[in-house]
């Protein structure tokens, strides 16, 4: 839409008429609402001595019968009885395991007798792995070849934790648990290389290296 030209003299007497005319419309709108604009201003109101406590006790008192009438209402619900949607309610003797260390096949009952349980029985799950008979009887032979200092150096150092727990029981064991059952070992073979650049760009096979990287062919010329 062009923009109008001021400069034309009909423009100019329409933007004329134009403003007088609102002009008077707003004169009109206060003669009529003078009175109200005259109290509004001046505020000669009715004091009514309210404070904000007022306010808010009169809020607080309009919601009370609704507190009631829940209290009552609460009252009554508990003195029903419950709607059951069947005869039978499954309790301990129905509760089945899911999730137990035989469930997830992390442990054999033969192997650790404690895992052994029925499907009633609620304790929890042993954290430790049975100790090898063999390192038991360190404990119980002399020193300084057998002893407490040698069994904890053979059982913490010499074991893996995933060999001694069930679970990742720190933070830091989560760097490297059951990694002997990927196929990145934590050490390579003890005889023989491991290619590993082969095996990592196997799938997409070398490429050449890109012109820029590449020796120029001739001395650069001085451009002229």
């Amino acid at each position: 839409m062009p923009l109008i030209d001021i400069n034309n003299p009909e423009t100019i007497k329409f933007l004329v008429e134009t403003y007088e005319k609102t002009a008077r419309l707003r004169m009109k709108w206060n003669t009529i609402h003078a009175d109200k604009l005259n109290l509004a201003a001046t505020l000669q109101r009715e004091e009514k001595g309210y404070q904000d406590i007022d306010v808010t006790k009169a809020i607080m008192e309009l919601g009370m019968p609704e507190v009631t009438r829940g209290n009552i209402n609460d009252a009554r619900n508990r003195r029903l009885k419950h709607i059951l949607d069947c005869k039978h309610v499954p309790g301990i003797d129905s509760l089945k395991k899911g999730h137990s260390i035989v469930d997830v096949e992390l442990g054999n009952p033969k192997d650790d007798p404690k895992l052994a349980r029925s499907d009633t029985d609620l304790s929890i799950d042993p954290v430790m792995r049975p100790v090898d008979p063999e390192q038991r009887k360190i404990i119980y032979k002399g020193r300084p070849y057998f002893g407490r200092e040698v069994y904890l150096n053979k059982r913490c150092k010499a074991q893996l934790p995933e060999d001694r727990y069930y679970f990742a029981e720190t933070s830091s064991w989560m760097y490297g648990w059951r990694l002997k059952d990927s196929s990145l070992k934590t050490t390579g073979p003890q005889h023989g290389r491991v290619w590993r650049l082969a095996r990592e760009v196997s799938h997409s096979g070398p490429a050449p290296d890109p012109i820029h990287y590449q020796i120029p062919r001739k001395d650069a010329g001085k451009c002229t």
